[in-house]
């Protein structure tokens, strides 16, 4: 309802006004094992043509990160494209609209919703700072009616005009970490009603077509960089970044958000990140 987003649009405000700026800017170096600000960790994020930023969808915190990564890219003087989870590839005219100062906050705020049900306040500095500095935004993702097809009745359900929507077949192969974690999420999410063959291919639906999208983009402009926001169990380096490498031979550069007793320093390693953002 209105009001209820108005309320929260005002809650998060005040939270990310609370917290000094510098402070949303310390990173730890999961490969030399010391902690860094952004601006010591530019030149390695530069050396990489895609720059994958996880989130907890609903922490403004995360976004601010995503935010000041994209824009510390920006003023380095390379042409920076954000790519969005958040988006299906169907909406790019609305992204187009949005950065070209076509389509209205009001009427952009509807697009998104149809898109994406997590509060457009946290995400909003974001999308502010892409139009306000005319980075182009990429819509990654798949039709959500795929997706949860695919949970119910995994990838051999789909009819030929749905799989005619998707880069690549998919099937549950990974390696043995990932597979550990997608159990995890499975127990997490399934709640006993769905087949885990079925919800892992779900999972890998999106991985697969969010990094094919994001390589087709890159080939089309040698230029250019990308920096994908998406959750965090896309964002670690077995999801998009495998799939990212593994059909377009693109190394990442990942950077996770702290999350305690989960993704920490003492917790982690370079296997599955680059950096942690360390929460102020």
């Amino acid at each position: 309802m209105p009001f209820k987003r108005t309320s929260l649009a005002l809650t998060l405000c005040w939270l990310l006004a609370a917290v000094p700026a510098a402070a949303v800017d310390r990173l730890y170096d999961l490969n030399r094992r010391v902690t860094v600000t952004l601006e010591e960790a530019l030149p390695q994020l530069l050396s990489k043509r895609l720059v994958v930023v996880g989130e907890q969808h609903s922490e403004p915190l995360h976004h601010e990160m995503q935010r000041k990564v994209i824009a510390a890219l920006d003023a380095a003087g390379v042409p920076v494209a954000v790519g969005l989870e958040m988006f299906r590839r169907e909406s790019q005219a609305d992204l187009d609209g949005w950065v070209a100062g076509e389509i209205s906050p009001a009427d952009f705020e509807k697009a998104y919703y149809r898109n994406w049900n997590y509060p457009w306040a946290a995400y909003r500095p974001v999308f502010d700072y892409a139009r306000e500095h005319g980075l182009p935004l990429v819509g990654l993702n798949v039709a959500a009616d795929i997706t949860r097809q695919v949970a119910r009745g995994g990838f051999q359900s789909l009819s030929a005009a749905q799989r005619g929507q998707l880069p690549a077949a998919v099937t549950c192969e990974v390696d043995a970490a990932y597979m550990a974690y997608i159990r995890q999420a499975f127990g997490t999410h399934a709640h006993g009603r769905m087949d885990f063959t079925n919800f892992c291919e779900a999972q890998l639906v999106w991985d697969k077509s969010m990094a094919l999208h994001a390589i087709e983009y890159l080939q089309g402009r040698p230029d250019a960089r990308m920096v994908i926001l998406t959750g965090i169990g896309h964002a670690w380096k077995r999801g998009i970044p495998a799939q990212v490498e593994a059909y377009g031979g693109l190394p990442a550069v990942v950077i996770l958000p702290e999350v305690p007793g989960n993704i920490a320093p003492e917790r982690s390693d370079a296997a599955v990140a680059d950096f942690i953002f360390l929460m102020p």
